[in-house]
């Protein structure tokens, strides 16, 4: 296990107000999150998103996931994330998110990182 705070992110709501120039969520895509255990899932939508799922495990404070999403203009896209979370000055949680697109998705290739902050 990693040496940093546990997390539980079961109920959390989230968006993404700090994101990649090569990224589709932004801060109109809301995350609602649960957690079971380790294994954390997620539903959101909002933006460029018009749906989207994760699915991951989590470790102290990294969480590992992968994720699929349809786009608003019907784009199918996905890929793999690995996190680090932590809590800002006001003591919400934020996910700061190292991801990678899959090859061949509706959003290209490449790499990038996100915030997902508590709302």
């Amino acid at each position: 296990m990693s040496g940093g705070e546990a997390f539980n992110l079961d109920g959390l709501r989230a968006n993404a107000p700090v994101t990649a120039d090569i990224g589709v969520i932004n801060e109109e895509t809301i995350f609602e999150f649960s957690q079971d255990g380790p294994i954390v899932e997620a539903r959101y939508a909002g933006g460029r998103v018009k749906t989207g799922r994760l699915i991951g495990i989590i470790e102290g404070d990294t969480l590992e996931f992968r994720y699929a999403q349809v786009h608003t203009d019907c784009g199918l896209a996905g890929g793999h994330s690995r996190c680090e979370l932590r809590r800002d000055e006001r003591g919400r949680i934020e996910i700061v998110e190292r991801f990678e697109w899959a090859p061949g998705g509706s959003a290209g290739d490449g790499a990038g990182e996100n915030i997902i902050r508590e709302l």
